[in-house]
């Protein structure tokens, strides 16, 4: 019987650093052993800017997951995110000779091949090769078609790549504190680990994970990643448009949208005045109107949304059956459900860790779910692994140690 296996997941955001330890059992169950947080300085819309200060926070967030789950942590899950970070979908087709008459797994390598060969920047770098599906004679199939008759073999792929300097960056962090990384992960993707499952993604569901500095999104139809991306603008925008607007601090901007702000538009909720009361500094009480604050909150969320949604493929919206699923920090917003549902027209979600167990009641909220996704994606990778299975997460490493 396989012995249980403890995998690590980190994730270095723009608002906040995450380090989480899970258990994979030999049942394939997942039990988290602790989880580690440090508010982020040094990150800008998902990306390091501040290399000193993000090494501390890291550091600080690996020392409270050590501690809070008595293991010594040696190695990380790392997920990155960013707009730098692109993605395509890219078919690779390869016709038989005419002397042979049924798919071999050759065939297959070099279907593979051509579809991953494709023109990328040359600062950038492969993140996933993740397979979508195979098709013989324009017959779909979604496992293997070796045995099959047919002359035409097409492998549809969805592509990731990100800037390989600011990639590295993050894994420079993270082994300059005597810590390996096992793989590197777009955050969407991990995320999608845990919020969807099988049956979601086969009737179609979109993953948007509103962060601090990004917004990152995964579409899943018929079972298969369709697009992938980042946005950059977050929660932190919204303070500094609050922040702006009405010249409150942007620590007092950030408490007032947290508890009192409202995305759904309701009239009702935007009736009244907050009183800001004095503070410790000295400064005098100030009033903000809530259908002001709310507005400002709604317009850019709005903006970031409708972003999302023409990042789309064209006509996929009406193909996401299951709904949309919540998740980051910034989707608790209240009224936020109400907003995404105007503007989508579909069923709305939160992310849940539901399979996992172990999970504090306070860290089961959506702001988690990368973290806590990347755990499932490594035991998903360990099973790779050991099926040799050609389809999947799609994983491409080109940061090995030298």
């Amino acid at each position: 019987m396989a012995r249980a296996k403890i995998h690590v997941g980190l994730e270095i955001g723009t608002s906040k650093v995450c380090m989480v330890v899970g258990e994979v059992k030999s049942d394939g169950s997942v039990k988290i052993l602790g989880l580690g947080t440090s508010k982020a300085a040094g990150v800008r819309k998902g990306e390091i800017c501040d290399y000193s200060k993000i090494r501390e926070c890291v550091d600080d967030a690996r020392m409270k997951a050590e501690e809070a789950s008595d293991v010594e942590i040696g190695s990380v899950f790392l997920s990155v995110s960013g707009a730098h970070i692109q993605s395509i979908n890219n078919v690779g087709t390869y016709r038989l000779p005419d002397n042979e008459k049924q798919i071999q797994p050759e065939h297959i390598a070099e279907a593979n091949d051509i579809a991953k060969d494709i023109n990328i920047s040359p600062e950038h770098v492969y993140l996933h090769n993740i397979l979508r599906n195979y098709r013989v004679d324009g017959f779909a199939h979604s496992s293997s078609p070796v045995g099959l008759f047919g002359k035409t073999l097409e492998n549809d792929f969805h592509v990731v790549t990100g800037i390989g300097t600011r990639i590295q960056n993050s894994i420079k962090c993270v082994r300059e504190l005597q810590m390996d990384v096992d793989d590197v992960v777009f955050a969407p993707i991990a995320t999608a680990q845990l919020a969807l499952n099988r049956a979601e993604r086969e009737r179609g569901a979109l993953l948007i994970d509103i962060g601090g500095g990004t917004t990152d999104y995964a579409l899943y139809l018929n079972g298969c990643i369709a697009a992938s991306g980042c946005i950059p603008a977050g929660g932190e925008h919204i303070t500094n448009d609050i922040h702006m607007l009405t010249g409150l601090s942007f620590s007092k901007a950030e408490g007032l949208k947290i508890k009192e702000g409202d995305a759904s538009g309701d009239q009702s909720r935007s009736v009244g005045t907050i009183k800001i009361p004095v503070d410790e500094k000295g400064f005098s009480q100030q009033e903000v109107k809530r259908e002001v604050l709310n507005e400002v909150i709604r317009q850019r969320l709005i903006e970031i949304l409708t972003l999302v949604r023409k990042r789309l493929p064209p006509g996929s919206e009406q193909l996401i059956g299951t709904g949309i699923f919540l998740s980051g920090g910034s989707s608790l917003m209240r009224g936020l459900d109400t907003l995404t549902h105007q503007i989508f027209q579909r069923a709305i979600y939160r992310a849940e860790a539901a399979e996992i167990s172990g999970v504090q009641a306070n860290f089961k909220d959506p702001q988690y779910a990368t973290t806590l996704g990347l755990i499932r994606y490594a035991q998903l990778a360990d099973l790779e692994k050991q099926n040799s299975a050609p389809k999947g997460l799609g994983r491409f490493w080109p940061f090995r140690r030298s």
